[in-house]
């Protein structure tokens, strides 16, 4: 079954993961859609247990709650691992928005948990190294990898889907994502007495990977900016995630499947934390333009590129410990 709320489609993958026929041809129509009207959509019925989203948002919230020091102290590296404090970043690559103040927002990133002697931390490998975790919080590091592992698995299954609205073959996407590159961002925001246009909690953006999937925060803020040129807050839906394509599967489908611009304006009155999971090719894998998007009429509108090179240009515009970096 599938509805919209306030504009925004809503998928029940449940048919579908229970194998019904025709489920999948009807899914990723409805996916096919929502990529080209809103680049937003939530998903119901995903099989992700609701004791593990409860999990990491305690965690989320505990991490959060310590001490400025210790949380420094796990400080963002050049991986991009790590504590990211409030005020040091900032949406320079915004196409909607001229960013005049950096972003309230305070995260943390996790990545794929890789062991010490893994042959790419032994190289020092961009965006492949070691996981930071809080040793003041015992429950943290496995409630974390539990989640993780989760939208990892979903991530995977719905990669047919996304093929099929393509026009694609189901495992198209198989050998981009080998190994994807995931990263789990757990963020807190202040709550703001008021908005004056230029102080965000994040300010307009699109993100720059894949997909996108936002476990629902009990405190609303997130708004997205449709099709018709208005900001619309995005319902808190529980149980469900709200899915956002970013600029890699804009770029792949040469701007059929637009990225949709969104920001984050916290005046509820109360600290919000947000876990946006990023789901992406491996960083290895060249993004070409996907070979049913394109034609004598319409050819290619972007270079190919590696995937590693893309997120770091990304990661160097906007986050201020890489600025160094950007290309």
């Amino acid at each position: 079954m599938v509805q919209d709320c306030d504009g925004i489609p809503v998928l029940d993958l449940a048919p579908w993961r229970r194998g019904e026929s025709g489920a999948r041809d009807r899914l990723a129509g409805e996916l096919r859609r929502a990529c080209l009207e809103v680049g937003f959509f939530y998903v119901g019925g995903h099989g992700v247990e609701q004791a593990l989203v409860d999990a990491a948002f305690a965690q989320t919230e505990a991490f959060h709650g310590l001490p400025e020091a210790d949380k420094a102290a796990l400080a963002i590296n050049r991986h991009n691992i790590g504590y990211m404090a409030s005020r040091t970043s900032m949406q320079r690559s915004s196409t909607v928005h001229t960013a005049t103040r950096p972003n309230l927002v305070a995260s943390f990133f996790m990545k794929r948990e890789r062991a010490a002697d893994a042959p790419e931390v032994v190289a020092g490998l961009p965006l492949r190294g070691r996981n930071q975790w809080p040793p003041q919080l015992p429950a943290f590091r496995p409630a974390m990898l539990a989640y993780m592992n989760a939208m990892e698995a979903l991530g995977l299954a719905m990669l047919p889907l996304y093929a099929r609205s393509l026009g694609l073959d189901d495992g198209f996407f198989e050998a981009a994502f080998r190994e994807p590159s995931i990263t789990l961002r757990i963020s807190s925001y202040p709550p703001q007495d008021a908005f004056d246009g230029e102080e965000f909690g994040t300010g307009p953006h699109t993100d720059a990977g894949f997909m996108t999937m936002l476990a629902q925060a009990r405190v609303p803020g997130l708004e997205i900016l449709h099709r018709d040129g208005s900001w619309r807050q995005a319902a808190v839906l529980p149980g469900m995630f709200l899915v956002n394509i970013g600029q890699m599967l804009t770029r792949w489908s040469n701007d059929l499947y637009p990225s949709t611009p969104h920001r984050v304006i916290n005046l509820a009155g109360r600290q919000r934390y947000s876990m946006p999971f990023f789901f992406d090719p491996d960083l290895e894998a060249e993004i070409a333009c996907l070979p049913t998007c394109r034609g004598p009429d319409n050819p290619p509108r972007h270079a190919p590129i590696r995937y590693l090179d893309h997120i770091l240009a990304f990661t160097g515009r906007n986050f201020d410990h890489n600025r160094d970096k950007a290309s």
